[in-house]
This record gives structure tokens, C-alpha cells and sequence, in this order.
């Protein structure tokens, strides 16, 4: 009887090892399938480039995206232009802190506009107040 319990535990265990690494794909599928719907960049025009000149009124440190709300003169006033960063993990590995710009500073950014017109696009580059590359 002992020896029947043990050969079924064995079976189990076997079948339980075999399991466990489609479970883990499976489960690793199912995570990069909504991670990437979540992080759609369809509503940008990645074709175009638009480069603003302007003043930061805020850099907004937040998840799942980093914003830089944008200042630009024009002929009849300012306009503000929300621009979309990666996430606070992301551009920190690239060296952005909270405090890379402040309010006030001077900037000179490179986005991909959105589709729609509206004032707004994805971060591609940039330039900070003392002239040096923004990553």
C-alpha cells in the first residue's frame, strides 16, 4: 500500500514538472499580449516630426507615462502642448530624474505629433536649457 502511494506521488511530481513550463509560456503570452495592447503608439504619427521651442510648465513623474506639458509661442498666443515620455522606469534608465527640468526652463523638443491635430505627440528628442542633449 505504501509503495502505491509513493509511485502515485512520483507520477504526480513528474506530471506536475512537465506542466509547469507551459503553464509559465502560457502565462508569459498572455502578460506580453496585454502589455503591448496597453502600450500602443498608434494614435502618433511616427512619419512626421515636429519640433517645438518653449518653455516647461511641468514635468509630470507619473505611471504608466511621463508627460512634459509644453509652453509654445506663436503668432496669435501660447499654446500648450502635452508630450508623451515613456514610463518614469524607462526614462530614468536613461538618465531623466523628477528634477531633469523644471518650470521655467527653456527647452527645444523633437515629437511625433499625434494623428488627430490635437497639441500634443511622443517625445523623440531633445534639447535642455543649458544646450546639452535631452536622452
Amino acid at each position: 500500500m505504501a509503495e502505491q502511494a509513493l509511485i502515485g506521488s512520483v507520477s504526480w511530481i513528474t506530471r506536475a514538472r512537465l506542466a509547469a513550463p507551459a503553464i509559465l509560456v502560457a502565462l508569459a503570452l498572455v502578460t506580453a499580449r496585454s502589455a503591448s495592447a496597453h502600450h500602443s503608439y498608434a494614435m502618433f504619427d511616427a512619419a512626421r516630426n515636429v519640433t517645438l521651442h518653449g518653455t516647461v510648465r511641468e514635468l509630470q513623474w507619473t505611471n504608466p507615462h511621463c508627460f512634459l506639458q509644453v509652453l509654445v509661442p506663436t503668432a496669435g498666443g501660447t499654446v500648450e502642448w502635452s508630450v508623451q515620455m515613456d514610463s518614469p522606469q524607462a526614462v530614468y534608465r536613461v538618465g531623466w530624474r523628477p528634477g531633469t527640468l523644471k518650470p521655467g526652463d527653456r527647452v527645444s523638443l523633437v515629437i511625433h505629433p499625434t494623428k488627430d491635430g490635437s497639441n500634443s505627440g511622443r517625445y523623440v528628442s531633445g534639447t535642455g536649457p543649458d544646450g546639452k542633449a535631452l536622452k
